[in-house]
């Protein structure tokens, strides 16, 4: 009898550890669990703040990136040192000028998709200025104001009218006050190995974009073949709308 009870309690232990095992697994997500987000010109990390709490509580390990927007390098610098921080696969997640950066970093073997937030799509060999030549620009290059060193900034026109114009007064005066002024010598650097040749792409479409013309984020979305979904949104769906953008982006990283 005592051997059938040490027998049962082995047993029964065995149970209770799968069964502990099965349940920690369902909060892991499927697919891939680590997901890199790279800001925009004119912005920190801190433009991803709405979207980072949806990720994580679904159990993903997020990173925001601080680009330092200096050069082009210096920010594909920047992402490639928090993908290899990643203990695994990359989703890399990129916002508006971060889309040239997820181009180039995401050629990183770690990297196994691409999401395109309102986002730069350049191809083989262009840069900022080639990639927005393909269509009628918006005319918010108007509003940029670029200082006697070389960097560039907005206007309160240009973040009230054309960047964050579906946001509170209160998030856009923030944006205006901490924006981060953007190296003008980064739009001419080419990306010359786009990672979406060869890796999965998703591609959000911000239909109301008064930086980027909406219709260039529609032409690059096919020209990649991206999966693609389209906001009623300005340049920056991640603030206004962050429940869709992030559900967004754990569909697509559970689909690697």
């Amino acid at each position: 009898m005592n051997l059938i009870r040490k027998q049962f309690a082995v047993l029964a232990a065995t149970a209770a550890s799968v069964l502990s095992h099965n349940a920690d697994a369902q909060s892991i997500p499927k697919g891939v669990k680590n997901i890199v987000l790279v800001h925009g010109a004119f912005a920190d990390g801190s433009s991803w703040a709405k979207v980072i709490p949806i990720l994580q509580a679904k159990g993903f390990n997020v990173i925001a990136v601080q680009n330092p927007l200096t050069s082009l390098q210096d920010d594909v610098a920047a992402a490639k040192r928090a993908i290899a921080s990643m203990d695994g696969p990359v989703l890399l997640v990129g916002h508006s000028y971060g889309g040239m950066v997820i181009s180039e970093a995401g050629n990183d073997p770690k990297v196994v998709g691409l999401v395109y937030v309102a986002a730069l799509v350049p191809e083989q060999g262009q840069n900022v200025t080639d990639v927005n030549a393909a269509m009628p620009t918006t005319g918010v290059e108007k509003e940029f104001h670029l200082s006697p060193e070389g960097y560039l900034s907005l206007s309160p026109k240009a973040v009230n009218e054309s960047f964050a114009q579906d946001l509170s007064s209160e998030e856009k005066n923030l944006i205006y006050a901490t924006q981060v002024t953007w190296a003008a010598a980064a739009t001419q650097e080419k990306v010359q190995s786009p990672a979406w040749q060869n890796k999965p792409t998703w591609v959000i479409v911000a239909a109301q974009d008064g930086m980027i013309n909406p219709d260039l984020e529609r032409y690059k979305a096919k020209l990649i073949k991206a999966t693609t979904i389209e906001l009623k949104s300005s340049h920056v769906p991640m603030i206004s709308q962050p429940g869709k953008v992030a559900n967004f982006i754990i569909s697509a990283a559970e689909k690697l």
